[in-house]
């Protein structure tokens, strides 16, 4: 069966409808209490690459059941109505398209950054390793007890 609207066109009208930030427009939001960056790269990516020190991770194939109250998999982050989520992946597709699913759904506090971690790690934005991440996220985490 032939494809009908490729890639290129989906990403095309998602990035049409969705907020979009630059680089510097989001490191600049880096230490906004208000604002989560969101990873939505898989592990493979994560343990090759690193990622946005502060970032949640949250995988593309998990993300709308992540968000969705409704769902088992709901994550409560994504419940706090105050916060803007920023999402990108590693070009900016898979982002734009995953901004513009969470619209779909309802949640008018997201947007993606252009050029995703490519453009993030050419303009010498601030990364860590995966496992410099982990223990970041770990130390962060209340002491239970």
């Amino acid at each position: 069966m032939p494809i009908t609207k490729g890639f290129r066109a989906l990403v095309d009208e998602a990035m049409a409808q969705v907020k979009t930030y630059s680089v510097s427009e989001a490191q600049a939001k880096l230490t906004d209490p208000q604002v989560q960056i969101v990873d939505i790269r898989d592990v493979r990516e994560l343990e090759r690459e690193g990622t946005v020190p502060g970032a949640l991770l949250a995988p593309r194939g998990m993300l709308e059941f992540w968000v969705d109250p409704a769902s088992p998999y709901f994550k409560p982050v994504f419940g706090d109505e105050g916060k803007e989520f920023i999402l990108f992946c590693g070009a900016g597709w898979r982002s734009a398209l995953a901004t513009k699913t969470l619209q779909d759904m309802g949640m008018t506090n997201v947007a993606h950054i252009d050029g995703g971690f490519a453009e993030w790690r050419k303009q010498g934005a601030p990364m860590e390793t995966l496992e410099a991440h982990k223990q970041a996220h770990a130390a962060r985490q209340p002491s239970k007890g």
